[in-house]
Order: structure tokens, then sequence, then C-alpha cells
């Protein structure tokens, strides 16, 4: 695997990892959003430690992941019902003809 050295700052900490080519820009992007995310954090609530602010930056970040993902099982079973009942109708459509 052709991976490249990249560092990443949170908190004004260096994270050094390697990278696949095609998922520096995503990895960028996400460290951008935890870091600002985390610097919100430290200004609304009061915490003990930079560790603090970056859980509570895991457990956002994971609850919506988990909506979403619950949203899209929604959304498939939705998907997968209607062309069930779309199948159907063609095939009496094509029975009847």
């Amino acid at each position: 695997m052709n991976e490249l050295p990249a560092t990443v700052y949170i908190l004004d900490r260096p994270y050094k990892l390697k990278v696949r080519p095609d998922d520096e820009h995503f990895l960028r992007k996400a460290a951008e959003r935890i870091d600002a995310q985390a610097r919100e954090y430290g200004k609304m609530y009061a915490y003990n430690d930079r560790q603090d602010l970056l859980a509570m930056v895991a457990l956002t970040q994971i609850t919506q992941l988990l909506r979403l993902q619950d949203r899209e099982q929604f959304m498939d079973k939705e998907l997968e019902a209607r062309l069930t009942n779309i199948n159907t109708m063609l095939d009496t459509k094509l029975t009847c003809n």
C-alpha cells in the first residue's frame, strides 16, 4: 500500500500518521473539525483536561453517526418495500396482458 506521512494538529498537539493519498483530504478535514469542535466545547464548558474535550467530540460525532446509520437502515427498508411493491404491480400488469 502506498501511504504518505501526514501530520495533523488537534488542540495544538501533532499527530503523525501514515495515510493513503486518496484519504489525506478526509483525514485533514476530520482533524480540522475535531479541533474546531473541541475548541468550541472548551469555550462553552468547564473542563479539567483536554481529554475531556476530545471525549465530548467523540460522543457527539458517534451519536451523529449512529443516528445517520439508523436513518440509512430505515431508508433502505423503505426503498426495498417500495421496489417490491412496484415489482408486484409490474408482475400483475404483465400477467394480465
